[in-house]
């Protein structure tokens, strides 16, 4: 698969986070050029320049470590989550933190940073890196959920209401990425996003049925 490198997300922080967005680029690069057969985490640690210890510390597969950029994406729209005034209802709160994320200048989303479709193309097919996407964007959708219940005041265990909200959001979310995806401009992400959510709030409710008797 040819790829070229261009926008990514900028590696600040401290030496170990560094480390981390450096093994995660090298590992999304070599499978997206090599496909994951032909990668090996000591192909991963010796483009870095470190041990496989030192991977450890941070990765348990080379999935993890291809992937780890999509659970720093949900962190940052967490963190804008976690921002929302109060006075918004959840799913208006976690459409607002999708938009912000989308827009950020300094941490690309993903429709402006290289690498991002070809890897969600390649998730499709290679059932490994399928798993864990789903366990990562399962894993921030939990994060959100307890967010929103701490917003309303409400044990997310024993009240519906944030998972659904989330779960709305998200679902949204993830039905504008998969159109995204499958083909139309790179840029074309947020569109299709606002148009999701756009259509999810214009639901109209169930017809009712009557029965007779």
């Amino acid at each position: 698969m040819s790829t070229e490198r261009g926008s990514r997300i900028p590696r600040r922080g401290s030496k170990g986070t560094r480390t981390r967005e450096a093994l995660s680029e090298a590992a999304l690069w070599l499978v997206l050029e090599r496909g994951p057969a032909g990668v090996s985490v000591e192909d991963v640690t010796d483009a870095v320049g470190v041990s496989r210890r030192t991977f450890s510390r941070y990765f348990g597969s080379k999935e993890e470590a291809v992937l780890d950029g999509f659970r720093a994406d949900c962190e940052r729209i967490n963190a804008a989550l976690a921002a929302r005034p109060a006075s918004e209802t959840p799913l208006t709160a976690y459409r607002a933190a999708v938009r912000s994320w989308l827009a950020d200048p300094v941490s690309p989303a993903w429709h402006r940073r290289d690498g991002v479709r070809e890897v969600l193309r390649l998730a499709e097919a290679e059932a490994p890196l399928r798993a864990v996407l789903r366990r990562v964007l399962l894993e921030g959708e939990a994060a959100s959920v307890r967010l929103v219940a701490a917003r309303i005041g409400t044990d997310p265990e024993h009240d519906l209401r944030p998972a659904v909200a989330v779960g709305s959001g998200a679902a949204t979310l993830l039905a504008a990425t998969r159109a995204w995806v499958l083909g139309g401009p790179r840029e074309a992400l947020p569109a299709l996003v606002e148009e999701a959510f756009g259509l999810l709030a214009t639901e109209p409710p169930p017809v009712e049925t009557r029965t007779t008797v």
